[in-house]
């Protein structure tokens, strides 16, 4: 059976990786509003799979303001894929 991964457990975390699949990188604010969290939430979370290896994140200009955009590393695709994988075996069986 495939393991899934800790870094993925939270839900939250799980669907900023999920989000991220879609685009080669996303704007924080959108993130933010997205998953429906405060600033300071996404920032953990964000922090939580930067220092994993998952996402990539950096500060940029948009719109004359300071912002900061956040990318799924090619590791985290992989990652994902796995913990995906691991949801799909656990649910098989479900009717």
């Amino acid at each position: 059976m495939t393991e899934l991964d800790r870094h993925l457990l939270a839900p939250a975390r799980l669907k900023l990786a999920t989000m991220l699949t879609a685009v080669s990188e996303a704007e924080f604010a959108v993130l933010r509003d997205g998953l429906d969290v405060s600033d300071s939430v996404l920032s953990k979370h964000v922090a939580t799979l930067a220092d994993a290896g998952y996402v990539r994140a950096r500060k940029g200009t948009h719109e004359g303001r300071r912002t900061t955009w956040v990318a799924l590393s090619p590791t985290g695709r992989k990652v994902l894929r796995h913990h995906v994988a691991a949801l799909r075996e656990i649910i098989a069986d479900v009717d």
